[in-house]
């Protein structure tokens, strides 16, 4: 693929950023002027992890931070629900060799690091066995072998964690090797991290996606519309001159966007900076996170008012993911 004349700037050193993540749920409340008490603080076996690009865009003193309530551990997480559990999507049933999982004909996921820069609360894998199934440097041979064994698959998905903690050389090895399987006709990346951490998206990253030998499908993560400043709308614009085709994938989260209003505001913040809105899904129904849930008849509702509101392109498909359906299955009007 021929690049596009890419506008150049003086990258920061993203690693350090990641390496300076707030960890610690008291620090972040300190640095927002929070009361850790007030904030429903707790501790929890899934730690936290936040980049300070992102806390910069939180609003000091909002308890109710639609950001902020996205990445602090709290004491609801440690509520037992029914129904919500440690793999909520099976995805145990779907590994197809270490660090590759297949739920659906014709692609596969490349959970290609365990490395995220942010740890979302609702993460449906936030227990994920990493350490067992995935993918390493020494253990992308047999996913890769396995890739290449089944012709069928024509779309490998690189997941994790997030592939875009990856540097760039580990990048570039991989998608050399992926390349040399020659029934793979589309390479997708999904990724929160030109969202969460835009210094990610640096010159190098940039000369990597223009030179694959696929036009990249990247799709973002982004819940609300606070989350796109002007650092991340300049990185979608240097994600596009790559030759990327941009996409955004949110959840539907109590609290953070479940209104008309915020979903609405989200899809044109997302044309914006030209990342067209993919999915809206129902929360995976992950052990820890049952007070992010919306009912499907509250998600129709709010679905519907954002037909009435945007142009067809800018509402997002109502979805959940349902263990072994053939594909995400829409939300239809007799669910609850």
């Amino acid at each position: 693929m021929i690049a596009a004349s890419l506008p150049s700037r003086q990258p920061k050193n993203w690693q350090q950023q990641m390496a300076e993540a707030v960890t610690s749920p008291a620090a972040l409340c300190e640095a927002l002027g929070l009361d850790p008490v007030r904030a429903g603080v707790a501790d929890s076996l899934f730690p936290l992890r936040v980049p300070q690009a992102f806390i910069a865009r939180m609003r000091r003193g909002d308890y109710h931070d639609p950001l902020l309530l996205q990445v602090l551990s709290v004491g609801a997480e440690q509520a037992a629900v029914e129904g919500f559990v440690a793999d909520p999507l099976q995805e145990a049933a779907a590994r197809r060799a270490p660090g590759l999982l297949q739920k659906y004909r014709h692609r596969a996921l490349l959970l290609a690091t365990a490395a995220c820069a942010v740890h979302c609360r609702y993460c449906f894998r936030r227990e994920y066995p990493y350490e067992d199934n995935a993918s390493d440097d020494g253990r992308w041979n047999a996913a890769l072998a396995s890739l290449a064994a089944d012709p069928q698959i024509e779309e490998v998905i690189l997941s994790g964690g997030d592939p875009l903690s990856l540097s760039n050389a580990r990048l570039e090895s991989l998608s050399q090797r992926l390349a040399g399987i020659g029934h793979l006709r589309r390479f997708r990346i999904h990724t929160r991290q030109p969202v969460v951490l835009p210094d990610r998206v640096d010159d190098g990253l940039c000369q990597w996606l223009a030179k694959l030998p696929w036009r990249p499908v990247i799709v973002l993560h982004c819940n609300h519309a606070n989350e796109i400043d002007d650092a991340v709308r300049q990185s979608c614009a240097r994600l596009r001159a790559a030759g990327a085709t941009l996409l955004n994938q949110s959840v539907l989260l109590a609290g953070i966007n479940d209104s008309a209003a915020a979903l609405c505001e989200l899809s044109r913040a997302l044309d914006g900076a030209g990342v067209l809105p993919y999915y809206l899904h129902l929360l995976d129904p992950v052990r820890g996170s049952a007070h992010f849930d919306v009912s499907a008849r509250t998600a129709l509702s709010l679905h519907g008012a954002m037909q009435s509101e945007l142009p067809g392109y800018l509402v997002p498909r109502l979805v959940r993911e349902k263990p072994g359906a053939a594909s995400k299955s829409p939300v239809r009007n007799e669910e609850d």
